[in-house]
């Protein structure tokens, strides 16, 4: 009995939950091992179950980028490539493959991030202009062109929830709770220029740059920090909306109240 319980503890389960750079992810281990000589398949071939780092709750840890390794499991599922439209990427999932030492996925990525260097090249050197429209950067001592501000205009509207508690109808005794989320609704290419490395895309990823989403948020909690960098980009706020609830935190109306807020700030840039 004390041999079957040991050789159990060296097999690795049939489904297998990984923690890769924070994000959770569920798979067989048939699927990790799909791909002969790759990182996956030795670790969950060659080595024991007690051999690999696991998190704080058991699950196998990676230290990788959690959102890019999405792409890598579906590539492990059949062997294919299936990349959203608009995908910036590239680069950074070829890395993630060669890390995981998958060859085949890697020869792929390269192909298609050399087509994109080309043709961002020739779009350079044919029309500058047109490259920054494009997104890309391109380096100069002088000025911003007037005429690509002024393409920039739209709207972008700012949400922001918070709730406290009032103990007992007494004022001076009121706790804020901290804000849940300031959340950036509007067009993908604006919310990403206005607010760069401080907006979180996490619950939108492949949003293409001229479509809209409502699903982007900060990565503080400061509501001023936010406008000031609207005001430091010339946007204007254009119009406000707040609601309020008020609840009992339990059944019994002595018991403090809680108090939850939502408002929408619309800022306009022309």
């Amino acid at each position: 009995m004390d041999k079957i319980r040991a050789d159990a503890s060296q097999r690795f389960p049939e489904i297998i939950e990984l923690n890769v750079g924070g994000q959770v992810y569920v798979t067989r281990h048939s699927t990790l091992l799909s791909v002969p000589n790759s990182l996956l398949w030795t670790m969950f071939s060659q080595k024991k179950p007690a051999e690999l780092t696991t998190d704080s709750k058991g699950r196998y840890f990676l230290d990788r980028d959690g959102f890019l390794f999405r792409y890598i499991l579906d590539y492990l599922r059949d062997q294919t490539l299936v990349l959203p439209d608009y995908f910036k990427e590239k680069a950074s999932l070829l890395r993630e493959a060669e890390y995981f030492q998958l060859q085949e996925l890697a020869k792929r990525l390269r192909l298609a991030v050399s087509k994109e260097n080309s043709i961002s090249e020739e779009v350079c050197q044919s029309d500058p202009e047109e490259a920054a429209l494009a997104g890309m950067s391109i380096s100069s001592t002088g000025p911003r062109s007037p005429s690509l501000d002024a393409r920039k205009i739209g709207y972008i509207t700012i949400g922001y929830r918070g709730s406290y508690t009032i103990g007992r109808d007494i004022q001076q005794d009121a706790k804020f709770r901290r804000v849940a989320r300031i959340t950036v609704c509007g067009k993908t290419s604006l919310a990403k220029e206005v607010f760069g490395e401080t907006l979180n895309e996490s619950r939108d990823p492949d949003r293409p740059p001229e479509r809209y989403t409502s699903r982007y948020y900060l990565k503080y909690n400061f509501l001023e920090q936010a406008f000031d960098r609207l005001a430091e980009v010339g946007f204007h706020m254009v119009a406000c909306s707040s609601t309020g609830t008020c609840a009992y935190a339990s059944n019994d109306p002595s018991e403090d109240k809680i108090w939850t807020s939502y408002t929408e700030y619309v800022f306009s840039r022309e």
